[in-house]
């Protein structure tokens, strides 16, 4: 049952109009002026409202100016009921908002017909309004926006791939088909010199992206890349990520920082590279490898002496030596391959 809010202070009227309606199977409320029509309005929220517009305390034209600004009431279908007449009334009603203005005395049937039509259109503009809500809901939801988004995309629609420790993922000059992102394990990215030297570009854990050699053409990878540990990924193809930066501009400003970042990386890594010492160089590669593996405090570091002098840029001896020199003060402790920190401040110090 629909319900009516009737505000006329003229109180036979009322009930008779209120009569009137409740034969015609509405639930009608009513108040005696504007201002309790207003309090009315708002406590009850009615499919619409038939308003009187001459009134004490607040007259109608003061009611719809109360109820438009009210997000709850803005959109009730407001009906003036008047014995007002001229044209500039009437007009000033409609600019007002007003859905429609019925003049007293008013037949039976022009009322019930303008309450059921006003009703059928709120209820065809509500329902529009729910849609286009829906629908710019669904879109934000399936936006990507930000970088943690692009992730989870990838989480849930890239191809998964497995590499057991040492296995190469891609070699320097193939097509770079997929950007990946490492679920769990290390990747270390390298370039080899002319001798077949190899040089470790970067370093990718749990969470990083990689294979970025363009987001959208296709250039070959300009790098080789290869798992230090078990590793899992997920690819997504180079078609799909276009696809996304083309609907999703948000997040593109997003990679832009992170190739940034990388490039900032990859000059701090070359500028250590030419000016530090060999104790500084295998100093701060051993906190890397720290810091990507997630090692706590005495956790040792599971390592190659190779991927170690790689990532420094020194030679494998360089590496040994220093890696000895820092066990006999105390900084680390070897074992096989692993390599344990014992004073993280002082070696911290050195870099």
């Amino acid at each position: 049952m629909k319900k009516i809010l009737l505000i006329e202070d003229d109180v036979v009227l009322r009930e008779n109009t209120a009569e009137l309606l409740e034969l015609s199977n509405y639930n009608v409320v009513t108040a005696a002026n504007g201002k309790l029509g207003v309090e009315a309005a708002i406590k009850e929220l009615p499919d619409i409202i038939v308003c009187d517009v001459m009134m004490p305390e607040l007259d109608g034209y003061g009611v719809l100016e109360t109820l438009f600004k009210n997000e709850n009431t803005q959109n009730i279908p407001f009906v003036f009921l008047s014995a007002k007449t001229e044209r500039k009334d009437v007009r000033k009603g409609m600019d007002l908002g007003a859905d429609d203005y019925i003049t007293k005395p008013f037949d039976e049937n022009e009322l019930i017909s303008a309450i059921e039509s006003r009703i059928a259109r709120a209820s065809i503009l509500k329902d529009i309004r729910d849609k286009e809500h829906t629908e710019i809901e669904t879109e934000e939801e399936d936006e990507i926006r930000t970088l943690n988004d692009l992730k989870n995309y990838f989480d849930d629609n890239g191809k998964p791939f497995h590499f057991l420790q040492g296995d190469i993922i891609y070699k320097e000059g193939q097509n770079s088909n997929y950007i990946f992102l490492v679920i769990q394990g290390i990747v270390k990215c390298y370039k080899l010199d002319e001798q077949g030297k190899e040089l470790t570009t970067a370093l990718y854990k749990e969470d990083d992206l990689f294979g970025y050699t363009s987001f959208i053409q296709n250039i070959v990878y300009q790098e080789s890349a290869a798992a230090i540990k078990e590793t899992k990924l997920v690819g997504v193809s180079k078609d799909q990520l276009k696809g996304i930066l083309n609907t999703n501009h948000k997040v593109t400003l997003e990679l832009i920082q992170l190739l940034t970042d990388d490039l900032k990386g990859v000059k701090d890594q070359l500028l250590e590279m030419a000016y530090s010492s060999v104790s500084k160089k295998t100093a701060s590669t051993i906190l890397k490898f720290s810091e990507k593996l997630n090692c706590k405090p005495n956790q040792p570091i599971k390592i190659s002496r190779s991927d170690l002098s790689s990532a420094a840029g020194i030679a494998t001896e360089s590496l040994i030596r220093t890696l000895s020199s820092f066990k006999k003060k105390g900084l680390i402790e070897i074992e096989g391959r692993n390599i344990k920190i014992l004073d993280i401040e002082k070696l911290e110090q050195i870099v």
